[in-house]
């Protein structure tokens, strides 16, 4: 086997004897490395054994980036915890009871009241 400088890439070549008897290693070594080999017969290339897309599986983490553009607020919850199933928030829990306090609280102040008359 011996190398050849190609293009500015190494670039093995060997033999059709010696890629017969080492076919399938060679296979994997060219996928694994991401590189060429040409087959050669007699010195004169015939062929060129090149690696598909080496696609390696991505990490989870960021693999989804930029396909999704966030808009508001995505902590908050969509609705208010009172407006939550009563299985999840039922009553006499002490958030339910807060924000009862708090309704009661807003409805006694904001009742209208009437302008206060003036002596003169």
């Amino acid at each position: 086997m011996t190398m050849v400088i190609s293009k500015g890439d190494a670039m093995k070549t060997m033999g059709a004897g010696a890629f017969k008897t080492h076919c399938l290693s060679l296979i994997d070594e060219v996928y694994d490395r991401n590189e060429e080999i040409v087959i050669t017969k007699r010195g004169k290339p015939m062929a060129k054994l090149i690696p598909l897309e080496n696609k390696k599986p991505e990490s989870v983490l960021g693999s989804m980036k930029g396909m999704f553009k966030i808009v508001g607020d995505i902590v908050s919850p969509i609705t208010e915890p009172w407006e939550w199933d009563e299985d999840v928030f039922p009553h006499g829990t002490p958030e339910r009871a807060e924000f009862e306090r708090s309704q009661k609280k807003s409805a006694a102040g904001s009742a209208p009241r009437t302008p206060a008359r003036r002596r003169k």
